[in-house]
């Protein structure tokens, strides 16, 4: 899975993706202190199967805190997109093009308005962040129309003798965007192009077909970053209220990152998306000034730091993915004795198949049966999973 993380420049985006990540990057209050994408891993937590079996895990990948597994996610973020973008300004078709193989996209928005379309910095209170919102989806959405009419004439002349063929056609000609067949149903059948024959279709229907297919394909959740600025209060609200199809989470990028600094350093003892930190040894004045206003201003107010927040809505309530593990009847742990050492995150409606060819090629190939491990109950290939199975895969090999 990888989730592209996106925003106007100086919009917070790369504090966001550090606090995500703890890795260290360019930040800096000015348009396109990024340029080359940054890659790095982030977690989403899960309540682990492993108490349930009254075993301590050892994962492989990620880790486990009190029976909260952290399952690894892949994030990139790209430079800061101004308007135009979809055009080539601010080199925006190449910073565009970093996303294509995302699954779904952060876009990490300034909440306090306190920096103006292009990143400058201004008054705080003073740029309203709904023009954000609707600049960014026009800029992608316009981009995938770009790809569209470049591929037209391409996607115009192929034979379609069904509807199979006609989205292995639109499939093949827009591979550069990472979509799958089910998307491209999806979009046209929700603009009802389904049934018009493509040598009719009008620039405003292809238009319209491109909007449908990033929707489906590169659904966004927004970022209401720098909550700790007074002036993003009401924000925020208004943006819940002009927004209310988007998913909004308020965010601190500032305090989740300032947060795990102090506890890295041994400052405070923090759990990523936690209300609260503990102080485990005396702060000087400007470390407490800082997490005692962190505290206050954003912890108090909204929870958590948000970041947490913002990743799990995106993989489990955006994307609507689910996560199962990997085990065995009679054995819990792998070659190397490590006790349910991986976990998988999986796309809606996956069956025991599905996760048979996640684990290996040749266990979905040499598919026979999968067994639940909590019930021991044998199940068929078109078996529907859920969230937090345990699936032995039965395979002839």
């Amino acid at each position: 899975m990888l989730i592209g993380v996106v925003g106007k420049p100086s919009s917070g985006k790369s504090t966001f993706f550090s606090a995500a990540t703890l890795i260290d990057v360019a930040i800096a209050n000015y348009p396109f202190t990024t340029i080359e994408p940054n890659k790095g891993i982030g977690f989403v937590r899960i309540e682990c199967i492993d108490k349930e079996f009254e075993v301590q895990c050892n994962p492989r990948t990620g880790y486990c805190k009190n029976h909260v597994r952290f399952v690894p996610v892949e994030l990139i973020d790209v430079a800061g997109l101004v308007p135009g973008a979809s055009e080539g300004k601010g080199r925006g078709n190449a910073f565009l093009s970093d996303l294509s193989r995302a699954d779904a996209l952060i876009h990490v928005i300034d909440a306090s308005g306190s920096t103006n379309e292009k990143g400058e910095p201004v008054a705080a209170g003073s740029h309203d962040p709904c023009l954000d919102v609707e600049f960014l989806e026009q800029e992608i959405g316009l981009w995938f129309f770009g790809i569209v009419q470049k591929n037209w004439a391409k996607i115009s002349k192929a034979p379609f003798e069904s509807k199979q063929k006609l989205l292995e056609a639109f499939s093949k000609a827009l591979s550069g965007l990472s979509v799958k067949e089910s998307q491209i149903g999806g979009a046209l059948e929700k603009t009802g192009l389904l049934e018009k024959k493509l040598v009719q279709w009008e620039e405003q229907d292809q238009k319209d077909f491109a909007f449908g297919l990033r929707e489906a394909s590169k659904p966004i959740a927004i970022a209401a970053n720098k909550c700790d600025i007074p002036s993003a209060e009401k924000n925020i609200q208004r943006l819940k209220e002009k927004f209310s199809n988007l998913m909004i989470i308020p965010c601190s990028g500032f305090a989740e990152l300032a947060l795990k600094k102090a506890a890295k350093q041994g400052l405070i003892e923090y759990d990523a998306g936690n209300a609260k930190f503990s102080k485990k040894m005396d702060l000087n004045e400007k470390q407490a000034q800082v997490l005692d206003a962190i505290q206050k201003m954003v912890l108090d107010k909204y929870g958590s730091s948000g970041i947490q927040e913002v990743l799990e809505k995106t993989v489990f309530g955006l994307l609507k993915y689910f996560a199962v593990f990997p085990a065995g009847v009679h054995k819990l742990q792998d070659s190397e004795g490590r006790v349910l050492p991986d976990v998988f995150l999986l796309p809606p409606n996956s069956t025991a198949l599905d996760f048979a060819f996640k684990l290996h090629t040749a266990m979905g190939q040499g598919f026979i049966r999968a067994i639940d491990v909590k019930t021991k109950q044998a199940v068929g290939k078109e078996h529907p999973l859920k969230h937090r199975d345990a699936i032995e895969i039965i395979f002839k090999g």
